[in-house]
């Protein structure tokens, strides 16, 4: 390669401060308390209970905290996190073929590098990984960049539809099997043996996270990672690559670069959000606790189209009443404080699986199962109010939190410069 090739050729680099959306940041944020906020569930006990009828001996005050997290969190979070996944494509996109270079290759070498990332989070630290997850489904979203507006909402709906059909196609063939009586008692039998693998499954959780040594902890997660870490694939994939959707359709429509212009856009946002959210939500945390997960019901049925819809749409609404505060003077210099935690979201997000384990696992504190919902909530509380105050020291100094920057300097093959320049 001759000097003139050398100098023609396109320079890539990360995403400098000057040129970071404000907003996003501070949405990364707020979602990275959300997430916290629902995952603490399942740090502090088995992840079968996601399948299992509640505890309804459990005290009142935490049955109505599993409620708000039914109600404000469950799915809300990672919908949240999905738009700005998909809205990350369009800005990196633009920003990489505004100097001349191809995009796909990089953000491919991106992806694998974030499903690394996800691996250790999962077999290593926790199985609630949903890095694994975002990064696979990243390369059918390759797929879509050039997509019109239009395309991107056909399918973002389509997407949101499907697991409604699967849902009530499968309640509807086992009902009919029921009321044939052979049919009924082999239909029993068989939810009666899924039913007992699962609580197997819960007491040797039960006895393995607050008791086992790291080795046989990691045994564990394997396993459960192999049992339902896989199957949340199926059960979210098709949420996760929908708000990806609409995230890329966000970014095309450029929604974010000016909140003042998009008022009108973020109220008729956050009225929808509220009017589908509220209720649909209201009625799935209603529904959903004295349930069996894997056993259909047409209860269960109306639970999961409530949430398939209001979940969305109350993440919507976060997004519209964080749009909408950040563009006045006010709760627009508040809301910044979250800025530096979603500049270092992975970080975070992996420092809070790291935290949490060493609470509730045998290696650590082994509280696993000896603390409530409410108690949790307010673990949560701890937790991010903490992340707060050492993101923004750390991003005083740092260009990018330390997974952030081997995230890039692995992207764009060579280390990053770490240190701010003042």
């Amino acid at each position: 390669m001759t000097i003139a090739e050398i100098a023609a050729k396109p320079t890539i680099t990360p995403v400098q401060q000057t040129e970071r959306v404000q907003i996003v940041d501070i949405l990364r944020g707020f979602a990275l308390f959300g997430i916290l906020f629902v995952n603490m569930t399942l740090f502090r006990l088995p992840f079968q209970i996601i399948l299992s009828p509640a505890d309804m001996s459990t005290p009142w005050h935490d049955q109505l905290g599993m409620w708000l997290i039914h109600f404000l969190g469950e799915s809300k979070f990672y919908s949240l996190f999905s738009l700005l996944f998909g809205l990350g494509l369009t800005l990196l996109m633009d920003r990489i073929e505004a100097r001349g270079a191809k995009f796909v290759p990089l953000y491919a070498r991106r992806l694998l590098i974030l499903l690394g990332f996800g691996l250790i989070h999962a077999f290593l630290i926790w199985i609630g990984d949903i890095l694994v997850l975002y990064a696979l489904l990243g390369f059918p979203l390759i797929l879509f960049r050039k997509a019109k507006p239009r395309t991107l909402l056909t399918w973002a709906v389509i997407l949101l539809i499907l697991p409604l059909l699967l849902t009530v196609v499968p309640t509807a063939l086992i009902e009919l099997g029921r009321s044939v009586p052979e049919g009924a008692a082999q239909i029993d039998q068989a939810f009666a043996e899924v039913e007992a693998g699962y609580i197997a499954d819960v007491a040797r959780a039960n006895q393995v996270y607050p008791n086992g040594t790291f080795i046989e902890i990691t045994n564990q997660r394997a396993y459960d990672y192999s049992t339902m870490g896989l199957g949340s694939f199926f059960v979210l994939g098709f949420n996760v690559l929908a708000m990806f959707l609409l995230g890329v359709w966000f970014g095309k429509q450029k929604i974010f670069q000016n909140l003042e212009t998009n008022r009108p856009f973020f109220s008729k946002l956050l009225l929808w959000g509220l009017l589908l959210g509220i209720p649909g939500n209201a009625i799935y945390a209603t529904l959903i606790p004295p349930l069996s997960r894997f056993e259909p019901s047409w209860t269960l049925t109306l639970a999961t189209i409530a949430q398939s819809i209001g979940a969305p749409m109350l993440s919507l609404a976060y997004v519209s009443i964080f749009a909408l505060l950040a563009g006045t003077p006010t709760w627009g210099k508040h809301l910044n404080m979250l800025a530096p935690v979603g500049q270092m979201a992975l970080t975070n997000y992996l420092t809070q699986s790291i935290v949490c384990t060493l609470i509730f696992y045998g290696y650590g504190l082994g509280l696993f199962g000896k603390v409530g919902s409410i108690a949790g909530i307010g673990l949560t509380l701890l937790i991010y109010l903490i992340q707060i105050p050492i993101s923004h020291w750390w991003m005083k100094r740092f260009q990018y939190g330390p997974a952030e920057w081997l995230w890039r300097s692995l992207t764009y093959l060579k280390p990053q410069p770490m240190r701010r320049i003042n």
